[in-house]
């Protein structure tokens, strides 16, 4: 069983509590290497990971058949979505239109971007408080259970043009241009995709095809660029923690190492990779938009010993001020409404400023929310 991730234990320390320990720095360049890792990345037993975890049969669905107007095969589609997402809340898809070389050449910069001396990429430091830029870990921003990885993020919003490129420019400098020009292209292919998926996902709900594509047009979305290097004990540490994305819809481009897992039926399992899919899973804003239909997927990432894994990670999030709520069709009186409405930067705050998310972030910031506003009734 995962942890029932107490909403106290998980709440984001104060820079007071952060203190407290020596300043650490996650360098991989060295710690990839060391055999005896800090303490602040061992995880503890009833979390650490599974490395056999048996694998999970996931759906593999052929966005082909969008295309094709066959009713037949996009109906059996949208069931292998349907239960999927009521199950587990992760899929592939395959055909899916994106050029293979632009996956290649996104691995590829990954790859010179994080190989770079650790001054360098800290030109790019993500700030406490802010979504975007370089983070070693979570380093100065957790002080325990850190997560074995590098993670650069970028900020993508299809009405702002070439607003990766011009992001990466003015932190890291001209000599990054190609860099973002790449990513810039990465981001708008990952948009177009996102919304393919959004209309399959409409669908599988019986909703009108182009209910969600529309509600999240105009997305402020976010591309992160994921970096798990070796670890000499990779059953003490993790990747990624435990936890369901906040976000509406994850895209992700895992290499051909492997260390996904998701969790279901009681237990860890993997999700081998497969050559030119792309792993689609739920977010917990989705969870909240379908009432509660579709399972916001329970997932983390585990290390190895012997190479770097990357992942490329494109979060599909609605406009700041978009409000969340379902639509009347998944609203009756035998499926009362589950959460609350929201927006995505009120989600997005909580994540940022009070708690670290994990498989039962919707929950606590439903209970925030609900927090929130009895305190405005109050005199």
């Amino acid at each position: 069983m995962p942890p029932s991730g107490d909403q106290r234990a998980n709440s984001i320390p104060t820079s007071e509590a952060k203190t407290e320990h020596e300043p650490l720095v996650f360098d991989a360049a060295i710690l990839g290497s060391v055999s005896n890792i800090p303490s602040q990345f061992i995880w503890p037993d009833n979390e650490k990971p599974c490395l056999d975890a048996p694998e999970l049969v996931v759906p593999t669905i052929d966005l082909g058949v969008l295309l094709s107007g066959d009713p037949l095969a996009v109906s059996k589609a949208s069931e292998l979505v349907n239960e999927a997402c009521k199950k587990h809340g992760v899929f592939l898809v395959v055909n899916h239109g994106v050029d293979s070389g632009l996956l290649d050449k996104a691995h590829q910069y990954m790859d010179m971007f994080f190989g770079m001396q650790l001054c360098e990429k800290e030109k790019a430091q993500r700030k406490i408080g802010e979504n975007y830029g370089y983070a070693s870990s979570f380093v100065g921003r957790f002080s325990s259970k850190l997560p074995w990885k590098e993670t650069l993020s970028i900020r993508y919003c299809p009405d702002s043009q070439s607003i990766v490129e011009q992001y990466l420019l003015s932190v890291m400098g001209d000599d990054f241009r190609h860099f973002g020009r790449l990513y810039q292209e990465y981001c708008e292919v990952m948009n177009k995709l996102s919304l393919v998926i959004m209309e399959l996902l409409g669908i599988s709900l019986g909703l009108d095809q182009v209910y969600l594509r529309d509600f999240c047009q105009g997305n402020d979305s976010i591309l992160r660029l994921n970096y798990y290097p070796p670890c000499q004990k990779p059953d003490l540490t993790l990747g990624t923690g435990p936890h369901s994305d906040p976000t509406a819809l994850t895209i992700l481009h895992q290499d051909q190492v492997g260390g996904l897992q998701v969790f279901t039926d009681e237990k860890w399992h993997s999700v081998a990779p497969i050559p030119g899919a792309f792993v689609v899973n739920i977010g917990d804003t989705f969870m909240a938009l379908s009432n509660g239909i579709y399972k916001s997927c329970l997932h983390r990432a585990v290390v190895n010993n012997r190479t770097v894994r990357r992942s490329l990670a494109f979060f599909l999030c609605p406009k700041m001020d978009k409000a969340v709520t379902p639509p009347a069709g998944l609203v009756n009186s035998a499926s009362p409404r589950i959460y609350p409405d929201f927006t995505w930067a009120a989600l997005l705050e909580f994540t940022q400023k009070h708690y670290r998310a994990d498989m039962k972030t919707l929950d606590a910031f439903s209970s925030w929310l609900q927090e929130q506003e009895s305190n405005k009734k109050i005199p």
